[in-house]
Order: structure tokens, then sequence, then C-alpha cells
């Protein structure tokens, strides 16, 4: 496994996950500004139901989980020292995002 490949991936998905979130809030804004129109906000709720709403809904918190732990390992990068056991600390940051990820899929279904 080579490290800094590896490294470098996480680099990746912690910037995409971030600009795709970053993409996302406006359309999040817009939505809580229908709470105040209850008619609207009552056929947004009932669009959500589509299947495919529902698999952007579970790509949306894996992004979110995703960028969590991607941040997290930044993080120790930035405050503890160096050990070859970060490598380790970001496959489990890794594994920890799929498996909330996947969590919210099965108990969304």
């Amino acid at each position: 496994m080579n490290y800094r490949r590896d490294n470098y991936w996480a680099f990746v998905v912690h910037r995409v996950s971030g600009v795709l979130l970053t993409v996302f809030l406006p359309f999040h804004f817009y939505v809580l500004s229908l709470a105040v129109q209850a008619d609207a906000f009552d056929r947004f709720v009932r669009w959500t139901d589509q299947p495919l709403v529902k698999a952007a809904e579970i790509a949306l918190v894996l992004l979110l989980a995703a960028h969590f732990t991607g941040g997290l390992r930044v993080l120790v990068l930035e405050f503890v020292p160096w050990r070859e056991s970060q490598k380790t600390f970001l496959a489990v940051a890794s594994g920890a995002a799929m498996a909330f990820g996947l969590a919210y899929g099965l108990a969304l279904l």
C-alpha cells in the first residue's frame, strides 16, 4: 500500500466532497425557505419520496461523512506528530465514513 498515493486520494475526496457540499447549500437554503409556505413545503416533501431523490440523499450523507472524516484526518496531520500509524487512521476514517453512509442508507429503506 503506497501511503503517498492513499494520502493524495484522501486529499482529493476531502476537497471534492467540500465542493459538492458547497454546491448543495443553496438548494438546502431554498428548501428551508419553503418551510414558511405550508403548501410548497408539503409538495417538496412528497417529491422527496422518489427513489432517485432517496439515492441522492444517501449520497449526500456519504459526502458529509467523507468530508467530516477527511477533516479529522487533516486535524491529526496538523496537530499530532507523524507516526506510521497514521496510515491506519486514514483507513479507519475512510471505513467510518462508508459505514455511516451505508447505515443511513439502510435505515432510509
